[in-house]
């Protein structure tokens, strides 16, 4: 079943001196329970993409639905991770979580009871009455994408969420997202400079050319699951990677890593 289907969607600007194309049409589906990595190029409307599946920007023109329905305006069926963990700093972990369901007034008992599934979901048992500030980065992540999951949301949307941790807590980081993705089954877009991430957590990847971007491929990544990390040491998976950078060296641009 498609969840996500544009149609022609693109993006434009209007500054001072005049109309600035930030996205070309772009034509795709996401399917329910998949996990679509978009790379590309600093600046080539990633972001703006996950704004605008997430209704945060308008688009301005085609096609763009969620779920079936139109999207305009804000939509209550996502949840949102960012690069930064955006926890606040008075809060303990257990009511950083509960925030989610204060924002949407969600009925605070069954709350609190999804609230704690989530943290023994994602090994953070125990943790409930820290402080962000008592927690490591890769920890507060997790707490960043367990209250984006505490509503229930049928897609998670995830801008670049491990760009700022170090490379082995961003590998820890990815078999912990692989995880929950399995055990929470949602549909997830994630925005990415990581070429081996994206590959190692996706079904599919979408590659972006430089602004005024568009899609100008997608790879079906055949790599059984669970991955365990030692996947990115295979033929196959170096395959994908080669494949993957070949677009951005043709581009005279690599900043994907």
């Amino acid at each position: 079943m498609t969840l996500i289907r544009a149609h022609g969607v693109h993006k434009t600007y209007r500054t001072q001196d005049g109309e600035v194309e930030t996205l070309k049409p772009l034509d795709f589906d996401i399917r329910a329970g998949e996990f679509v990595s978009v790379v590309g190029p600093s600046g080539c409307g990633k972001s703006t993409l996950m704004k605008m599946v997430a209704g945060l920007l308008p688009i301005s023109g085609g096609e763009l639905e969620l779920s079936g329905k139109a999207v305009r305006g804000p939509q209550t069926d996502v949840g949102i991770v960012f690069q930064s963990a955006l926890l606040l700093p008075w809060r303990r972990v257990i009511d950083n979580i509960l925030l989610q369901a204060e924002i949407r007034k969600l009925p605070m008992a069954p709350a609190r009871q999804r609230a704690q599934a989530l943290i023994e979901m994602a090994g953070l048992a125990g943790f409930e009455q820290k402080y962000p500030w008592q927690l490591s980065g890769g920890m507060q992540q997790r707490v960043a994408i367990l209250r984006a999951l505490l509503h229930d949301p049928s897609v998670l949307l995830m801008d670049e969420p491990f760009g700022a941790l170090d490379a082995m807590t961003r590998e820890r980081m990815n078999l912990e997202l692989q995880r929950i993705w399995l055990t929470a089954k949602k549909t997830v877009l994630l925005i990415t400079h990581s070429i081996p991430e994206a590959i190692f957590l996706s079904d599919r990847v979408f590659v972006m050319s430089e602004r005024p971007g568009r899609i100008v491929q997608v790879y079906d990544i055949a790599l059984p699951r669970p991955r365990p990390l030692d996947v990115m040491g295979t033929e196959a998976f170096a395959g994908y990677a080669r494949r993957l950078r070949a677009h951005f060296y043709a581009q005279g641009q690599l900043d994907a890593h």
